[in-house]
C-alpha cells in the first residue's frame, strides 16, 4: 500500500498544532496558577496589613504628640494601604483615621493660606491678600474631599448614623474610630463651607452627628462626645433642645477633657464661641487651654489626640493676633493677647536717697 504524500504531509500539520493546543493549555494553566497564588499572597499580606495597623500602627502614632509626622505618614501610606481593597476586604474602618489625619494636613494649608492673606490685609496688600484667600479655598477643597471620604467609610464599617441604631464595639479603639468619624463628618462640611465651593458634602451631617454622638461613653472620652453635641446646638439654629445651655455644656466639658488629660472639648467650645462671634469667650477658652497644658501633662495614651488639640487652640489663636497685628501668636505666649493691659510694676523712687 503506498501512503499519499499529501496525506503525511496534512498530518504532521496536525500533530504540530495539536502540540500548539497543549503547549497553550500548559502555558494558560501555569499563568493561572501563579494569579491565584499570587491573589493569595496579596490578600494575606493585605489582611496581615490591615490589622497590624490597626491594633499597632494606630495606637503607637496616638502615643506620639508629633502632629507633622503624623499628617506624612497619613498621607503618604493612604494609597498603599487603601489599595488592599482591590484583594481583600475594603480597609473601612482604616480609611477612617487615614483620610481624617490627610484631611487635616490640608487643612493645616488652608489655614496656613488665610494666616498669609490676613497678613498681607494688614499690610494692604490686596494681589497678595487675594491670591493668598485662592490657595486657601483651593485646600479646603481637598481637606473637604478627604474628609468626606472618612465619613463615608465610616458609614459602611458602622452603618450610617441617622438609621438610630448604635452599633456594638468591640475595643476601646474600635470606639474611638467611631467617634473620629462623626469628628470627619463635621470637618467635611466646614471645609465645603470655607471652600466656598459645592463638592456634595449633606447639609444635615451636623445633625446627624450630634445625635450620634450619644452612643459614645462621654466620661471615657474626656467630655469630648457632649463637647460635639453642644457645639452643634451652639451653630445650628433650632438644634437645641428644650432646657439645655449649650454653653453650660461646654464649660462641663472643658472640666473633663483637663482633668483627663485630653484637652479636645476645649476646641469645640472655642469653635461654638467663635460661631456667636464672642471674641471674649474665645480668648477665655485659649487663655483656659494655656493653663491647662502647663498644668497637666496630656494622657500618654492619646498625646496626639492632645497635641492636635493644642494645635488647633494656636491656630485660632495666631488667626486673632494676625488680624489684629499682623503676626501670630508670639512664641511662648499662648493665651496672652495683644491688648491685655500691662500688670503695674510696683517702682521705688530713688530722689530720698541720692
Amino acid at each position: 500500500m503506498t501512503v499519499s504524500p499529501n496525506l503525511t504531509l496534512d498530518s504532521l500539520q496536525v500533530l504540530k498544532r495539536f502540540k500548539g493546543v497543549v503547549a497553550a493549555l500548559i502555558a494558560s494553566a501555569a499563568l493561572s496558577g501563579c494569579g491565584v497564588v499570587n491573589n493569595m499572597i496579596y490578600k494575606t499580606t493585605g489582611d496581615v496589613m490591615q490589622g497590624f495597623s490597626r491594633d499597632h500602627t494606630v495606637p503607637y502614632l496616638l502615643e506620639s504628640d508629633d502632629l507633622a509626622m503624623g499628617c506624612a505618614m497619613s498621607e503618604a501610606t493612604a494609597p498603599l494601604l487603601m489599595s488592599f481593597g482591590r484583594v481583600t476586604s475594603e480597609p473601612d474602618q482604616l480609611a477612617v483615621m487615614l483620610y481624617l489625619s490627610a484631611g487635616g494636613c490640608a487643612e493645616e494649608k488652608a489655614r496656613e493660606h488665610e494666616l498669609a492673606g490676613l497678613a498681607a490685609m494688614h499690610s494692604l496688600k490686596a494681589v497678595e491678600a487675594e491670591d493668598a484667600m485662592i490657595r486657601q479655598k483651593r485646600a479646603y477643597v481637598l481637606a473637604a474631599k478627604r474628609y468626606h471620604k472618612a465619613w463615608q467609610h465610616h458609614n459602611t464599617f458602622y452603618g450610617k448614623p441617622d438609621d438610630g441604631e448604635c452599633p456594638g464595639f468591640d475595643d476601646d479603639m474600635d470606639e474611638f474610630i467611631y467617634m473620629a468619624g462623626l469628628m470627619s463628618g463635621l470637618q467635611a462640611l466646614n471645609a465645603q463651607v470655607q471652600s466656598t465651593a459645592s463638592l456634595g458634602v449633606p447639609d444635615n451631617i451636623g445633625s446627624i452627628v450630634a445625635r450620634a454622638t450619644s452612643c459614645l461613653d462621654n466620661e471615657k472620652w474626656w467630655g469630648a462626645p457632649m463637647a460635639l453635641r453642644a457645639t452643634v446646638w451652639a451653630m445650628i439654629p433650632g438644634a437645641l433642645p428644650q432646657g439645655e445651655n449649650a454653653f453650660e455644656r461646654l464649660e462641663r466639658a472643658d472640666k473633663q477633657g483637663e482633668a483627663a488629660g485630653v484637652r479636645l472639648p476645649h476646641v469645640f467650645h472655642a469653635i461654638a464661641a467663635l460661631n456667636q462671634g464672642d471674641s471674649e469667650k474665645v480668648k477665655a477658652v485659649i487663655r483656659g487651654h494655656a493653663e491647662a497644658i502647663n498644668d497637666r501633662p496630656a494622657d500618654w495614651d492619646w498625646r496626639f489626640v492632645d497635641a492636635m488639640a493644642t494645635d488647633m487652640i494656636v491656630a485660632i489663636s495666631d488667626r486673632m493676633w494676625v488680624e489684629n497685628t499682623g503676626h501670630r501668636t508670639p512664641l511662648g505666649q499662648l493665651g496672652s493677647f495683644w491688648d491685655d493691659q500691662q500688670e503695674e510694676v510696683e517702682t521705688m523712687d530713688l530722689d530720698d536717697l541720692l
